[in-house]
């Protein structure tokens, strides 16, 4: 049975997942627009295209942007309805299951691992940032990581009892992980475009 903290409303995580699925959400429908009006006009420049650095366009038009056969935002818009549902569920007072859980966190691990992909694809291969993009990979690095030590530290998942202690102290903690995740990106970023700072604000 689940412990009585893990029964209560988590009030500050269901409002972390229905706010990050919305803007993730968006983001990525955003994107879905830019690839059909990409489609309708080829060659055409997006609102996000701001310089060799910074070009949505180059992106979405890329192999990496279409990794399925179709476009990667797709994913987005479906997936990030996922942690709206289970916010507003929450905050109603829904239970879910372990089994539930586990899948809803191994879903979250597999979206942080593909847009962890898509930022090494981005950065060493493609060479251009797209600004929707990394908003979604802003609001997925921090879904993951708290997701996956709020679950394990309340039990909602089946973890040995060993991991459920190591959560539960590292829970207030978890911000520094993603930190450190934001940290690594921009430092990777600044490594690859050392120009990027004066073409944005010189």
């Amino acid at each position: 049975m689940h412990s009585p903290a893990a029964l209560k409303r988590p009030l500050a995580y269901a409002l972390l997942l229905i706010l990050t699925g919305l803007v993730g959400a968006y983001s990525s429908f955003v994107l879905v627009l830019d690839r059909i009006q990409l489609l309708r006009n080829p060659g055409e420049s997006l609102g996000c295209d701001f310089n060799p650095f910074v070009s949505c366009g180059t992106v979405i038009e890329s192999w990496q942007g279409s990794l399925f056969g179709f476009p990667n935002p797709l994913l987005g818009v479906a997936g990030f309805v996922a942690p709206v549902a289970v916010g507003v569920g929450l905050l109603a007072g829904a239970r879910f299951a372990r089994w539930f859980w586990a899948l809803f966190v191994l879903g979250l691990t597999l979206a942080w691992l593909f847009v962890t992909w898509l930022f090494t694809q981005t950065v060493f291969s493609i060479g251009t940032l797209c600004p929707w993009c990394m908003l979604v990979w802003a609001v997925t690095i921090p879904l993951f990581w708290i997701s996956l030590v709020y679950t394990a530290a309340r039990g909602l998942t089946p973890v040995p009892r060993r991991i459920r202690r190591l959560a539960g102290a590292a829970l207030p903690f978890t911000w520094v992980l993603v930190v450190v995740n934001y940290a690594a990106i921009v430092l990777v970023i600044l490594a690859v475009f050392p120009r990027l700072p004066l073409v944005l604000f010189g």
